[in-house]
């Protein structure tokens, strides 16, 4: 069941506002569901962050909607939600835990902002180099974003096991 608040959280660090550019819990909450939940429930996590890309489009900043600009960003979400799996469903470590996130927010940064160049910049290197560089900021809270709600979401129930366990032992002596 943490899974899904975790996806909870996500959209509504999506929704409510604050003032840092892309700090949300999206990523780091794909990554968990990934690994905690079955694939086949993967549906509702993406169906729920389109709901929110949907209204935060038309709604909050009252911009048309084109689904077509959103597709790369869904099939975003479901990859985030399979790299959960493949990287942290049977073996989490702390190397994992670190690397998940940053290999989501790079592949986020990487696929969206290519998606941003062909649409609304030069065809160029020049272009190219441009859309990369105003993304950074965005790619920095991203980052730092899943990697946070990543290692919190794994690293407090392992030490909360870890507690358990030692109060237990201390209790047996």
């Amino acid at each position: 069941m943490g899974a899904y608040w975790l996806i909870v959280a996500a959209v509504l660090s999506r929704v409510l506002p604050h003032p840092w550019l892309n700090f949300t819990a999206v990523g780091g909450g794909l990554l968990f569901f990934g690994a905690r939940r079955p694939l086949r429930e993967a549906i509702w996590p993406v169906l729920a962050l389109m709901a929110t890309d949907f209204y935060l489009t038309t709604v909050f900043y009252h911009y048309p909607w084109h689904t077509s600009a959103y597709l790369i960003t869904w099939a975003w979400y479901a990859g985030a939600i399979v790299l959960g799996r493949l990287m942290l469903s049977r073996q989490v470590t702390a190397a994992r835990v670190i690397a998940a996130p940053l290999i989501a927010s790079t592949s986020f940064f990487l696929v969206s902002n290519f998606a941003a160049w062909i649409e609304m910049y030069p065809h160029t290197m020049a272009g190219l180099t441009a859309c990369y560089a105003a993304a950074l900021a965005f790619y920095r809270n991203d980052a730092l974003s899943t990697v946070l709600v990543t290692g919190l979401a794994f690293g407090l129930p392992a030490l909360a096991r870890r507690m358990v366990e030692q109060r237990a032992h201390k209790i047996a002596i």
